[in-house]
């Protein structure tokens, strides 16, 4: 007998950036940033994931200085409008300016590699989301590469990241209960499509083996464009095959650009579980 689909907790993307491989310079404004949360809200996100600095390839950098300037205008409305908010970044000092604005969520790539910033990560008690990224010669780097993915078993090499992240974490004061899991996806797993198609398959496994939530960020990434040959615009049907995907395989959050259309779809995908259950 088939189960209805859990529903995930949808994050939508908000980029407060110049050069988001997606919308860059679309929301830069803070105004404009504003809006758009408030209406991702509206189609259906739980949680909204702010980010003041692109991790694209080709993005530039940015201060954490220049990050919280962002930041700090569109948390205070979008907060005041009653949204749950993550904030995306690796900066420490961004990570605490954002708890101390009351984020309940911080996402990062780099998998909080500080460890200084661990005890107040504790107290916060806010949701911290560990990305997976491959790492050239184990080097943090800033941003996605265009590397090739590691040899061996991505689902191996992402288990072993994950060990040494929640020991690290743990050690530090970090509870469990506190952490979400990403293994990262697109350029995050090499330069072809192969290990995140491998990856998002193995989401079921990622969570026996850890016991954590898996949040899954497939939105209009490289790896769904190479396979269909579209272009960023043309992505988001790519993008809702491989969320819903990720749902029924067990993704407990998903992050998105389209929050809408992947509230849509969750609901449509539920009852035609539950039509087929009665059924059965």
């Amino acid at each position: 007998m088939s189960k209805a689909v859990q529903r995930p907790g949808i994050l939508g993307i908000v980029n407060i950036t110049a050069d988001s491989f997606s919308d860059g310079g679309k929301f830069l404004d803070p105004e404009k940033a504003i809006a758009h949360g408030r209406a991702l809200m509206a189609a259906g996100a739980d949680i909204l994931d702010l980010g003041a600095a692109s991790s694209h390839p080709d993005a530039g950098d940015v201060s954490p200085e220049e990050e919280i300037r962002r930041l700090e205008p569109v948390m205070e409305a979008l907060s005041a409008a009653g949204a749950a908010l993550s904030v995306d970044t690796f900066h420490p000092k961004v990570q605490l300016f954002a708890l101390s604005k009351g984020a309940a969520f911080l996402n990062d790539i780099h998998g909080f590699a500080h460890e200084a910033i661990y005890p107040e990560l504790a107290a916060s008690k806010a949701r911290l989301i560990l990305m997976h990224a491959i790492q050239a010669k184990g080097q943090v780097k800033s941003k996605a590469t265009r590397e090739a993915a590691p040899e061996g078993d991505i689902l191996d090499h992402i288990s072993r990241f994950f060990e040494a992240r929640l020991k690290a974490l743990e050690a530090g004061g970090v509870a469990r209960g506190q952490l979400i899991l990403d293994p990262g996806m697109g350029f995050f797993l090499g330069n072809q499509p192969e290990p995140s198609i491998r990856a998002l398959a193995m989401v079921g496994r990622l969570k026996e083996r850890f016991g954590l939530p898996v949040l899954i960020s497939v939105s209009r990434k490289s790896f769904l464009r190479a396979m269909t040959g579209r272009a960023v615009g043309e992505a988001g049907p790519a993008s809702l095959a491989a969320e819903l995907y990720a749902a029924r395989a067990g993704a407990d959050y998903i992050r998105t650009h389209d929050a809408g259309a992947l509230k849509d779809g969750l609901l449509v995908q539920n009852a035609l579980e539950s039509a087929k259950n009665e059924a059965d």
